[in-house]
């Protein structure tokens, strides 16, 4: 979910308006798969709050998970060809490696890039590019830690093929972690994507790899934090 800027001649609100809106830009909203993780808790400080120690736990755990499901707002850059990080996280890997094989696209290694995303990152996916789904393929797995190289053959994942108006071709790989046991991808085949779109959410603890056609060029380095949405991982031509 992009934020959008504010069209010339919107009137500025003041008093209680303004406070409002500045809440709302410092809080991020909640993702909509959050809501049954914090509305449990919430409830349980609610039956329980004559004691203080029930109260406070289940106040707590709302916080937590409030936290762990929030959704920001992000301002895709609007450069032609930009691939965005479909999340946010720390670069664990840039290299080439063939995609996932029950997607059938052969087995030519491809640019690659894998951010790892801790408990503490935002977790919800975003489009790295503006295009139609062709693919979306779930393959059951195992849950070994999402950092390893080793993750992105044998971990439970899902699979998106984008195919780009300009005829290039990205493949994002949802991947789930040692403590991740959902995967949640709402895009199907034939959505119409825009770069920056929030599309899907692991949880808690996991990794993204993206794909990209043979020859590009990748602009980021491992170890390099990234803001979903936002980061740019390479510039495809606009040519082809």
């Amino acid at each position: 979910m992009a934020r959008r800027p504010t069209p010339p001649g919107t009137p500025e609100t003041t008093g209680v308006g303004h406070i409002v809106d500045l809440v709302r830009a410092a809080i991020p909203p909640l993702h909509p798969a959050g809501l049954p993780f914090v509305a449990a808790p919430l409830a349980v400080a609610v039956i329980g709050g004559k004691r203080k120690w029930v109260r406070r736990s289940g106040l707590l755990a709302a916080a937590a998970c409030a936290t762990f499901f929030r959704h920001p707002n992000r301002v895709p850059p609007n450069r032609p060809g930009a691939v965005v990080a479909p999340a946010d996280g720390e670069i664990a890997l840039v290299d080439t490696a063939t995609p996932p094989a029950e997607l059938g696209l052969g087995d030519v290694p491809l640019p690659r890039v894998s951010i790892f995303l801790s408990v503490l990152d935002v977790h919800v996916q975003r489009t790295p590019i503006s295009g139609v789904v062709r693919t979306v393929l779930h393959q059951s797995g195992q849950f070994r830690s999402a950092d390893l190289p080793e993750a992105s053959a044998v971990n439970e994942r899902n699979s998106m093929v984008i195919d780009t108006a300009g005829g290039a071709q990205l493949v994002v790989v949802q991947i789930a972690g040692l403590l991740a046991r959902r995967i949640v991808c709402d895009a199907q085949v034939g959505d119409k994507l825009t770069i920056g779109d929030t599309y899907g959410l692991i949880r808690f603890g996991s990794r993204v790899d993206t794909y990209f056609p043979a020859g590009t060029e990748l602009l980021v380095e491992p170890g390099q934090r990234t803001i979903g949405g936002e980061t740019v991982l390479a510039v495809l031509s606009t040519d082809s």
